[in-house]
């Protein structure tokens, strides 16, 4: 029996009150020239076979009960059914359809009595180009563990066939080890809770003790904000069942000429492309508030504290408060905000690691997240106001038994208080945003794909930058 995480074991808990808390993929492929017409219906058949072991982190799942003293532990299963994790479907309509579906699918919840992920494959789409959409729950890999997992399964050679699926086990070999005694199998979860108090509680006393006066300047400096420091918004409130995907790909070059003119990194420069997109698009409503909105924007710290090398599906990131100059007129003013609060964020989480990271913006998260599921709240400040990501993909073009991986797009979480996930995913010289909403929250999301390109051509404009 082992315990999951105090992460983990939050966003299984939240679920139970609030909404689905898996994380998606989507991969848009076009086949091999070899291929004919049951070309996709074979690629399902091959996958229901599974002729290769599942990775033992797609075997396990979560599970609380009167046997585990209320514990949220994991649990694994020997056999899976693949039938109920591979499934096929077709859209006739277009991309307009396709993304339909996507938010069709993102919105049902992964069943927890079994292993929690799903793998959907479509066709159907223009220029005979197929997909795929796999989700994951939160609790089980993060969004960089996740995509690495998928690109894992990819292959830069267009020749290579005869490839397994995701979910195979691609870990080297080992001889196997004797089993553990009876006493290290009965004691081991009882040291991984102590363990996990332990490291708790010095966490805490650290932050209480000497690392306080750090956190309280850091909260409070001009590139960051407190608690209830950000403006509600339609974002934050309560979502209903639907889900609205949309995305769409823009050059890396672009990107980079806007980075290299202002001296920022590239990946300030998403973050201020879709600060621009929100602030139209809530300007176009007459909702934009006078205050900034406030980004969530996870932070990955894979090598801090001595993390074991193979540990790489797993969730290891720290979270920072980031102001989006939602505010500010000029989006040449707004993007070196945005680079300057990131810089501080990265020396923040650098320094005192993930675990310290989230507990100093726990006041944040807490009051994004609690009031909407409270009967009466007044709807004047929240914590944040939307999460922004940004996913390292592979820097080559991929195949997957020969078919060519042309886009990939992360499809995030939403939940009750943030109603609104952009994560953006780079490939290959190009960067994938994709937008995932409450269908209620922002019914036209895919309105805000236009306005991201018009983010795009003002900064060009006002550093003076061809596009």
């Amino acid at each position: 029996m082992t315990p999951l995480d105090p992460l983990a074991a939050a966003m299984m808990t939240a679920e139970v009150v609030s909404n689905p808390m898996h994380a998606g993929v989507v991969l848009i492929l076009s086949p091999p020239a070899e291929a004919g017409p049951g070309y996709v219906d074979g690629l399902h058949r091959e996958g229901l076979a599974m002729n290769h072991p599942v990775d033992p982190r797609l075997r396990r799942y979560p599970h609380r009960g009167v046997d585990t003293g209320g514990l949220w532990v994991w649990r694994a299963v020997e056999v899976i059914d693949m039938g109920r994790h591979l499934q096929r479907r077709t859209v006739s309509g277009g991309c307009d359809e396709f993304w339909r579906l996507i938010g069709e699918l993102h919105a049902e919840r992964l069943d927890r009595s079994g292993p929690m992920w799903m793998s959907y494959l479509i066709d159907g789409l223009p220029g005979g180009r197929f997909a795929f959409y796999i989700k994951v729950h939160h609790a089980v890999i993060d969004g960089v563990a996740g995509l690495q997992m998928i690109a894992d399964a990819l292959s830069a050679d267009a020749q290579r066939r005869s490839m397994p699926h995701f979910y195979a086990d691609r870990r080297p070999e080992t001889p196997p080890r004797p089993g553990p005694g009876l006493l290290p199998r009965v004691t081991a979860p009882v040291r991984s809770l102590v363990g996990a108090a332990a490291s708790g509680a010095a966490l805490i006393g650290g932050v209480l003790g000497g690392e306080l006066s750090a956190v309280f300047d850091s909260l409070v400096g001009h590139t960051t904000v407190l608690p209830f420091g950000a403006p509600y918004t339609r974002f934050n409130g309560r979502l209903g069942p639907q889900r609205a995907v949309s995305a769409a790909t823009w050059p890396r070059d672009r990107i980079r000429a806007v980075q290299q003119a202002a001296g920022v990194t590239g990946n300030d420069v998403v973050t201020a492309l879709v600060a621009g997109a929100v602030r139209r698009w809530l300007g176009d409503r007459g909702e934009l508030p006078g205050r900034s909105l406030v980004a969530a924007c996870p932070i990955t710290v894979r090598d801090h504290g001595g993390a074991a090398a193979d540990d790489r599906h797993g969730n290891r990131f720290g979270l920072w408060p980031c102001p989006l100059g939602t505010d500010v007129e000029d989006p040449v003013a707004r993007l070196a905000l945005i680079s300057r609060s990131m810089a501080e964020g990265k020396r923040w989480v650098a320094k005192r690691g993930a675990a310290a990271s989230l507990l100093t913006t726990a006041g944040s998260i807490a009051a994004t997240v609690v009031p909407p599921l409270l009967p009466l709240t007044q709807k004047l400040r929240t914590g944040f106001n939307l999460p922004i990501s940004h996913v390292p993909g592979p820097e080559c073009e991929m195949y997957w038994n020969g078919a060519h991986v042309e886009d990939i797009y992360p499809v995030s979480t939403v939940f009750d208080g943030l109603g609104l996930n952009v994560t953006t995913c780079s490939y290959a010289g190009r960067i994938g945003f994709g937008y995932a909403a409450g269908r209620d929250v922002v019914p036209d999301v895919e309105a805000l794909i236009p306005m991201t390109e018009g983010s795009l051509a003002e900064l060009e404009s006002g550093l003076g930058v061809g596009a």
